[in-house]
């Protein structure tokens, strides 16, 4: 698999960096055509994404797009995937996947402006996310887990060939947003790489909203992950100061995401 960070900013987009979205790539068979082609999984589309994601992957190859949670600066631009999906120049290109929380279409509604009477059947395929109800996009193998946030969110467990060796299988966590709970320790368990938010310092005392760079830190560490990527981290924050609250607690290998850093695993 690899990881490409196209955004990573907290709360908004930021002066170097669209708000959240991360590509999930990962090579395997077709069923349609029974050819080995390589499957892309974009997991959120916060404000400013989908122009930078072209600079990774051709839009009309995204196999599916996938929100942890229903927030503006996780999925505000769905509206610019709508369009592209319904309106480009070669004609409609079909419906999609697009994952999330129980009120999902209502909330493309709502940022779009449309009534109830649309339904986006020919650019999305909706998929109500359920914590624990695996579903595989070509050989990634996606588990939601449900976060503690002030909405109902989830992070995901992702399994996938090695980019190494495609016979191996290796995993990957991203918590989207949560707090420190027990079910995103289960996810993160032995993971190869945790992708975890740090929207708060310690100087932030409020619970249920963020992780801190050392709430983070205690993640990877009770989990046993091998590596771990801070991200979602606010335009105005220093990211010295969360990697120093990080490391404080861990001791393994910690570093901060920025637009276009990728990963292979």
């Amino acid at each position: 698999m690899k990881l490409t960070v196209v955004g990573c900013t907290g709360s908004m987009s930021g002066p170097y960096s669209a708000a959240s979205c991360y590509l999930v790539q990962g090579r395997g068979i077709c069923p349609e055509t029974g050819e080995d082609r390589e499957f892309n999984v974009v997991f959120d589309l916060g404000p400013g994404s989908f122009g930078q994601l072209w600079r990774y992957v051709d839009p009309r190859k995204i196999d599916a797009v996938v929100f942890s949670h229903l927030h503006a600066d996780h999925m505000a631009d769905v509206i610019s995937l709508h369009v592209y999906r319904r309106w480009h120049p070669e004609g409609g290109l079909g419906p999609v996947l697009l994952g999330g929380p129980s009120n999902l279409m209502e909330r493309v509604r709502g940022i779009d402006g449309a009534d109830e009477t649309e339904n986006y059947e020919t650019e999305f395929k909706p998929l109500i996310l359920q914590a624990g109800e695996t579903f595989e996009i070509g050989p990634l193998r996606i588990t939601p887990y449900e976060g503690w946030h002030t909405v109902e969110s989830f992070g995901f467990r992702v399994e996938g060939p090695s980019e190494g060796d495609a016979s191996h299988r290796v995993t990957l966590a991203y918590t989207g947003d949560t707090d420190y709970c027990e079910s995103m320790e289960q996810m993160a368990t032995g993971v190869e790489l945790l992708l975890s938010e740090a929207g708060f310092t310690k100087t932030d005392k409020v619970r249920g909203v963020h992780l801190t760079g050392a709430r983070a830190a205690e993640l990877a560490k009770n989990a046993g992950a091998q590596a771990m990527v801070l991200t979602h981290i606010q335009p105005w924050t220093d990211t010295e100061v969360v990697l120093r609250e990080a490391r404080q607690v861990w001791a393994g290998a910690i570093s901060v995401a920025y637009a276009g850093a990728t990963y292979t695993i």
